[in-house]
């Protein structure tokens, strides 16, 4: 099927300590590249969550954001430095010996010691935090999924729309290009009639309606195209990545649309290559957005 580059979702997951919110979008690349914007905390998620994007998308710029509610992250621990309140005690202890000063020894007043006390922050290191996350990444790609996949068949029925519309210009052409030849011997022989006065060559004649005839040939370029259309077809149902491979078909049929307009020396043809070419820019926007 074919698979649009852009599209936009979101997934939410949540335990006793945490609640998770995921988004994620993609816009058009020409590769696949990643951008994850998370909490460092998160950071050794990362190439798992690579990894489950990459499994599901070939190819476009992802962008996703991981945000975190509570502090299920992070565990805080308080910590003494107990030689260093020991000194402190101590000191309190020679003061009031030598000053005869009374010092406050409560608790209360202990934090106040500068350096006794600090708070660590240690990261959790708990599988269910793993999993909540990761939950909320495949809840947003599914979304993601979903929305690319729809617009995807959109622009497929598109594409078709406007390849039908080429075929049956290219048919136009193969039923013109025959008369193309006559129209050229007759409209030469009357003009060798006027110049000649009636005393035509018949074998000068053959020879330049023969040299026209092998510069005109459009046949195989006509064949080409023709390929070229079933292949689109083709390719619009795989279930790879398609983007490249039409826009590689799109360029061939655009090579041999420019040869049948050059060769062709016929009005009719002129008029349905522009068609053509037409319908082919249009279905070449179209595919830069197909994965």
């Amino acid at each position: 099927m074919a698979v649009s580059m852009t599209g936009y979702g979101r997934g939410t997951s949540e335990n006793e300590q945490m609640k998770v919110h995921v988004e994620v979008k993609t816009v058009n690349h020409r590769f696949c590249e990643y951008n994850i914007r998370m909490p460092r905390q998160l950071l050794v998620l990362e190439d798992k969550i690579k990894k489950h994007l990459a499994a599901h998308i070939k190819r476009g710029r992802i962008e996703l954001f991981v945000n975190v509610e509570g502090d299920g992250l992070i565990h805080k621990q308080l910590e003494v430095d107990w030689p260093l309140l020991q000194q402190y005690m101590d000191k309190m202890d020679e003061i009031e010996k030598l000053y005869q000063i009374k010092t406050d020894h409560t608790p209360f007043n202990l934090p106040q010691l500068e350096g006794v006390f600090t708070i660590q922050e240690k990261q959790a290191s708990n599988p269910e935090i793993e999993a909540t996350i990761l939950e909320a990444v495949r809840q947003a790609t599914m979304q993601l999924m979903l929305m690319r996949e729809a617009e995807g068949e959109a622009l497929k029925e598109d594409i078709l729309t406007q390849l039908s519309k080429l075929d049956e210009s290219a048919k136009r052409v193969s039923v013109f290009a025959p008369s193309v030849i006559e129209l050229y011997r007759e409209r030469l022989q009357q003009k060798m009639a006027e110049w000649t006065a009636g005393m035509i060559d018949e074998t000068r004649l053959l020879n330049e309606v023969a040299i026209f005839a092998d510069k005109a040939d459009i046949n195989e370029e006509i064949t080409r195209l023709n390929s070229h259309i079933s292949q689109v077809r083709l390719t619009l149902e795989s279930s790879e990545a398609i983007g490249r491979k039409l826009d590689f078909l799109v360029q061939e049929m655009n090579r041999e649309i420019n040869t049948i307009g050059s060769k062709a020396n016929d009005s009719r043809i002129a008029i349905e290559v522009v068609e053509m070419k037409s319908l082919l820019e249009k279905m070449k926007e179209q595919i830069q957005n197909i994965e």
